[in-house]
């Protein structure tokens, strides 16, 4: 097989002070407090990564966000239509444990104390995973978090009703606690500057239609898609750390769904952590998380002391 031409390289690689030098003077607006109350639970981000990494980062967006809108304004006046504001999407994917979550809390937060103070929403994509009563019907409980455990029909939906430009539009609300979509609970979305939306599969293209008929997926309304990557070894060190973490504290609500595991010895918690990972976490990533990799806009690359080591930016 022919060799990849570095010209090729559909990316432009950074170390992490290379990176951090695109902040241009950018001011942190974030103190170590906030940091704190943002990041996961066993996520070990500092406020000095966070202005390393996700400081330039939101300078880049600003980019963004300011080319997406004049685009649209283009368009509008070309079309000769009204051209009212265009909410912004951006797509956080990567592997279970490899902090979504934290990046995602983090970005909202800086993002939202621009100077132009943006209304900035944060959606995860768990709300649209099946109820387990259907997930059950189906035989799908021990492929939970795969593509077809969700209502990607409903999401698809949903972003399309927030790009264009729908008042208000509910996402139902999941519980980690209940490990199920709680019935008749919703959060409202309304009118967002800028929506993050956080999962799993979120840059899956899907199958294309054999006729050739147009089809809408998650990805076609995203408009910076950010990818956390980062060795399997090291992403199962992490889910297995932040299990025993939760065995020791959320696991012990007697409400908690996996209460049980809080009651396992050490031994037979790992055995049962270490099985959901091998048989529900790696097939997933390896069939449908990691293959989405090359179409984010952006890579952060983490190391081992789960620490962004490198950055790539998509070239345009």
């Amino acid at each position: 097989m022919a060799k990849r031409l570095p010209g090729l390289d559909p990316y432009r690689s950074f170390t992490k002070d290379q990176w951090s030098d695109l902040r241009n003077g950018q001011p942190m607006t974030l103190n170590a407090d906030d940091i704190d109350r943002l990041r996961a639970l066993t996520d070990p981000i500092s406020l000095a990564e966070a202005e390393e990494i996700y400081l330039p980062l939101s300078r880049l967006l600003a980019y963004y966000v300011e080319a997406i809108q004049g685009l649209h304004d283009v368009s509008s006046r070309f079309l000769n239509t009204p051209g009212d504001k265009v909410p912004f999407i951006i797509g956080v994917a990567g592997s279970v444990a490899v902090g979504k979550s934290t990046t995602s809390r983090i970005l909202r937060a800086l993002l939202s104390r621009w100077p132009s103070s943006p209304k900035v929403d944060l959606v995860t994509t768990d709300g649209f995973l099946y109820p387990n009563k259907v997930l059950e019907e189906r035989g799908l409980m021990q492929r939970k978090g795969f593509p077809e455990s969700y209502d990607r029909a409903r999401f698809v939906n949903f972003l399309g009703d927030i790009k264009s430009g729908k008042a208000k539009v509910s996402v139902p609300v999941y519980s980690h606690l209940v490990y199920d979509v709680v019935p008749g609970e919703e959060v409202i979305i309304e009118r967002p500057d800028i929506l993050i939306v956080e999962g799993l599969n979120i840059l899956q293209p899907g199958e294309l239609p054999r006729d050739g008929k147009p089809i809408l997926f998650a990805s076609d309304f995203i408009d910076f898609s950010i990818y956390i990557d980062a060795d399997v070894n090291d992403l199962r060190d992490w889910y297995l750390t932040r299990f025993f973490r939760l065995r020791e504290t959320a696991f012990r609500d007697p409400t908690s769904f996996f209460r049980k595991f809080s009651e396992m010895s050490e031994e037979e918690a790992g055995a049962f952590g270490r099985n959901v990972w091998e048989t529900i976490n790696l097939p997933n990533l390896l069939e449908n998380v990691l293959p989405t990799r090359g179409r984010a806009d952006l890579i952060l690359k983490k190391g081992k002391d789960h620490r962004v080591e490198e950055v790539k930016l998509k070239r345009l």
